[in-house]
């Protein structure tokens, strides 16, 4: 009778670890999460495409393998919404500018005409493939 008590307390404590990796966070699982973030463009806000991809969000992958990104969203409270189109090699960092320019291994561009986050506050969300938050950032 040992034995079985032994085979349940076993199977008891496996499905709770899995039950508690279930339930964290993807960025807990993924490795990815937000490095530093430039939300308010340095100087006069003239929406110039300099001064647009002077905001910009870093996304890191502190994972020790490359993350494929494609199709994984970031977005602001308002909805915009960015789609990534890369793979993010183990400890590399990807900086998402606003405005317009030429995509590297190292920076992407969002491509928009207006400033995305708010310089008083907003929130950043990162989104795996499946729709699930990896990572979110606020500031006020």
């Amino acid at each position: 009778m040992s034995r079985l008590v032994t085979q349940l307390t076993v199977a008891a404590a496996a499905a709770g670890a899995l039950a508690a990796a279930a339930a964290l966070p993807a960025s807990a699982t993924s490795g990815v999460a937000f490095g530093t973030i430039q939300y308010d463009s340095p100087g006069k806000d003239t929406r110039s495409n300099a001064s647009l991809n002077a905001e910009w969000v870093t996304v890191v992958n502190r994972a020790g393998k490359p993350l494929d990104l494609n199709g994984w969203t970031l977005s602001d409270s308002s909805r915009h919404t960015y789609r990534f189109h890369l793979k993010l090699g183990a400890g590399k960092s990807v900086r998402v500018h606003t405005g317009t320019g030429r995509d590297t291994a190292s920076d992407v561009y969002w491509g928009s005409r207006a400033y995305v986050w708010n310089n008083d506050r907003d929130t950043a969300t990162l989104k795996d493939a499946r729709g699930r938050v990896v990572a979110t950032k606020s500031w006020r």
